[in-house]
């Protein structure tokens, strides 16, 4: 079997579906130190901006750092990806 290297492949980035995505923010309010309070990780936003009111209320901070984070697939042009598994090569 030859095997064979596909030197550009115009793969397309997409999140992955079966992964759920992270959703968190930290207070970053203060004029020498940062409050450095955290929502904790959840899987949907809603929280997060709930625990934010919450913290604004009880402390009247007003600056947060969010982070989303998820998981890419890298995915192969479709006629490409079925050749790669037709002739057992790798793309």
């Amino acid at each position: 079997m030859t095997r064979r290297v596909f030197r550009y492949v115009p793969f397309t980035v997409e999140q992955d579906r079966t992964a759920e995505p992270e959703y968190e923010a930290r207070c970053v309010s203060g004029d020498d130190t940062e409050c450095g309070a955290e929502s904790g990780t959840h899987r949907d936003p809603g929280p997060v901006e709930e625990w934010q009111r919450r913290h604004t209320q009880e402390t009247g901070h007003r600056r947060y750092r969010r982070d989303f984070g998820d998981y890419a697939v890298m995915r192969p042009p479709a006629g490409l990806a079925e050749l790669a598994r037709v002739t057992g090569d790798t793309v």
